[in-house]
């Protein structure tokens, strides 16, 4: 006798299997959580959880299985492979965002995964918001072979497309090891955890072997390494909590693309206050040493200064602030670390940051104090002259609000290069104690007046009286004020109130490019 034949399911039976399955595709097990607690690291889902906004969170090919024809990874095919993708929002904005699972082939990338991520990011760009990706990753996935190799290639090309379009944030809260590093250091913004993040090309075990070097994880790419040696990481957190808020508050700044602006907040600060601590920051010697910091505070909304790449190249400051409730970009030579020159690394990191705010139309505010160039043949060597045109081309580059502040010192060619008014910058303040020239005193008169004073009977006193006449001819802002190259002199506590207006009034500027491809800058 023939067994009755099973019947279709019903819509109750579906609607059960599919919660089944959709249980089973979030599911981590205790022991697996324990694991990543223990190690200081929240779970993949968790991390996105605590990202986006509560109950927001939109996930997309959950049921994506890895295709692998290989015996043992056969047996195991999770549901959504070792990457959680999707989109929600942060403060009400739309993101999209990828969460490598680590707990899963240790996170590796192989075909599946990239095509998970590929489309949230395809989705990025079509609907022109941000792209966070959360790496917690080995690598390519060996068991695919070349095929995984193709799917980074996948992934970068989409970085690169969607680069200056949407914001691309990276959080490392993990491993990021070999061509895994290549897709963070294409987007605008890296942030590591301390202690539990990693970035290298090639690990410690083939370093040793293959040039006898004897370094561990942490001194290798740990995110104090990034942030203070390579400049790879613009952010340090303490843990992943710490890690998620920032970044929630990074984009607070961002514009959800590059024909967008980022959004304005109500000001609590009054745009006409006038703070008296700017007239006693500069001190009254040239050469002694003040904090940038101190006059980029007081000017600010409320003081709140975020600082990008804080930990590098500390000779020159960078970050993202507020006036009037407008988001602005702030660069700043800084008297406190090496006089506040401009040597390769912080003429790389401020054209980086220029660049970035100009791509996403964030107003740029620029504070100068700055005694020139870093000399020496460590410097030239390393080619100063191409790094220094970075930002050079960065600052002529930028169409965004250009606003210039000279505090003290604006020297040489490196007043030029610091946002002066001959790179098209459209406000140019300089404070009383402001020295414009081609170099400081006591190098100019040494060179102009050299044989004066060598044949003086008192060398001493002449080159005295000397400096103290080319100080009081050129080393003031006035000679630049008299030619247009400063637009007013201002009394530093009228600085807020000032650039305010400057801000408000270049709303609506309009900067049309010439006809080309793009420019070459001097990578």
């Amino acid at each position: 006798m023939s067994r009755r034949s099973k019947g279709p399911e019903t819509a109750e039976q579906k609607l059960a299997q599919l919660s089944k399955l959709r249980a089973a595709a979030g599911r981590v097990t205790g022991e697996t959580e324990r694991k990543q607690h223990d190690r200081g690291r929240y779970t993949a889902r968790e991390r996105v959880e605590k990202l986006l906004d509560p109950h927001s969170f939109q996930e997309l090919d959950t049921f994506a299985r890895h295709r692998t024809t290989d015996f043992q990874m056969q047996k195991k095919r999770p549901w959504g492979d070792a990457v959680v993708t999707g989109h929600g929002t942060i403060d009400g904005r739309r993101v999209c965002v990828f969460s490598q699972d680590f707990t899963i082939f240790g996170g590796s990338l192989g075909e599946v995964m990239a095509e998970k991520i590929c489309k949230v990011m395809d989705l990025a760009a079509k609907i022109g918001c941000p792209v966070i990706g959360i790496n917690d990753s080995g690598g390519a996935r060996i068991q695919e072979g070349v095929v995984s190799l193709g799917a980074y290639g996948e992934v970068f090309l989409r970085n690169v497309n969607c680069s200056g379009v949407i914001p691309q944030i990276s959080l490392v809260m993990g491993p990021c090891a070999g061509g895994a590093v290549y897709s963070p250091a294409i987007t605008d913004f890296i942030s590591m955890v301390k202690e539990t993040s990693h970035m290298f090309i090639t690990g410690p075990d083939v370093i040793r072997t293959v040039t006898g070097e004897d370094v561990e994880f942490e001194e290798l790419g740990g995110a104090m390494t990034h942030n203070t040696t390579s400049g790879v990481a613009h952010f340090a957190c303490e843990d992943e909590d710490q890690c998620l808020q920032d970044t929630r508050y990074l984009l607070s700044f961002l514009p959800s693309n590059n024909l967008e602006t980022a959004p304005r907040v109500v000001a609590t600060d009054d745009p006409q206050r006038m703070d008296l601590e700017l007239d006693r920051v500069v001190p009254a010697h040239p050469n002694k040493a003040y904090d940038m910091r101190d006059v980029v505070r007081p000017v600010i909304d409320d003081g709140e200064f975020y600082e990008v790449h804080e930990h590098y190249a500390e000779n020159i400051v960078c970050g993202f602030a507020r006036l009037d409730g407008f988001a602005v970009g702030i660069v700043g030579n800084q008297p406190a670390s090496m006089a506040g020159v401009l040597d390769i690394d912080a003429s790389v990191k401020a054209a980086r940051f220029v660049r970035t705010c100009d791509a996403f139309n964030v107003p740029l505010l620029t504070f100068v104090d700055v005694p020139g160039f870093l000399p020496g043949t460590t410097q030239e060597w390393g080619g100063i002259i191409r790094h220094g045109a970075k930002l050079l081309y960065a600052f002529t580059e930028a169409t965004v609000p250009k606003i210039t502040v000279i505090t003290r010192k604006a020297y040489g060619g490196a007043y030029d290069v610091m946002s002066s008014k001959h790179l098209g910058a459209d406000v140019n303040y300089a404070w009383p104690t402001a020295e414009v020239a081609v170099m400081g005193p006591e190098g100019a008169v040494g060179i102009i007046y050299k044989r004066d004073i060598g044949s003086s009977p008192t060398p001493q006193q002449r080159r005295e009286k000397l400096e103290d006449d080319y100080r009081a001819q050129f080393a003031n802002p006035y000679s630049a004020a008299e030619r247009g190259y400063v637009d007013d002199v201002i009394v530093p506590h009228e600085t807020r109130p000032k650039v305010i207006a400057a801000l408000l009034a270049l709303q609506t500027k309009r900067a049309p490019a010439p006809k080309r491809k793009h420019g070459n800058i001097p990578l």
